[in-house]
């Protein structure tokens, strides 16, 4: 009995003693991050990989493209816009653009130059001269090969 009596009292001193006692004891330690801030590297961090260039496209994405960008110039220009080439999403918003895109583009003049200049993502621009004006081109197909992407600006 007195053996169960000392190991219980040994286990509650243990149980009891203050966290500092019960602190002392411990296997190892881990330095403090935070009682001082660690010390600068002298070496510079590597730099980081450049990615490799992306080569300028020397031909449309889609090889349809330029022919069916005179088609559709050609067509704007006699006063139509053949909406069976386009996709519907691209036909609303045509139809919506229609009365102020149709005299712009005639108020161009006949054309004079068609040049490919590169490719992003499946869409290829494109440089059009007029004999007013000189602009540029996007055009991009949908996979069904309907015309999914049409914009034009004043060429820069």
């Amino acid at each position: 009995m007195k053996l169960l009596v000392l190991a219980a009292a040994v286990g509650l001193t243990t149980i009891t003693a203050p966290a500092a006692v019960q602190a002392q004891v411990a296997a190892g330690s881990v330095p403090n991050s935070f009682d001082a801030p660690a010390r600068p590297s002298n070496t510079p961090a590597p730099a980081a990989p450049r990615p490799a260039p992306i080569a300028p496209a020397t031909e449309p994405a889609n090889p349809q493209s330029e022919d069916t960008l005179r088609t559709v110039i050609q067509n704007a220009q006699a006063g139509t816009i053949d909406y069976s080439l386009m996709e519907e999403g691209l036909v609303t918003r045509m139809r919506e653009q229609e009365p102020r895109v149709l005299p712009l583009i005639r108020s161009f003049g006949a054309v004079r130059a068609v040049d490919f200049v590169g490719s992003q993502e499946g869409a290829d621009m494109f440089v059009v001269t007029f004999d007013n004006a000189a602009t540029q081109w996007v055009i991009g197909f949908n996979d069904a090969g309907k015309i999914d992407a049409l914009l034009f600006r004043p060429a820069q």
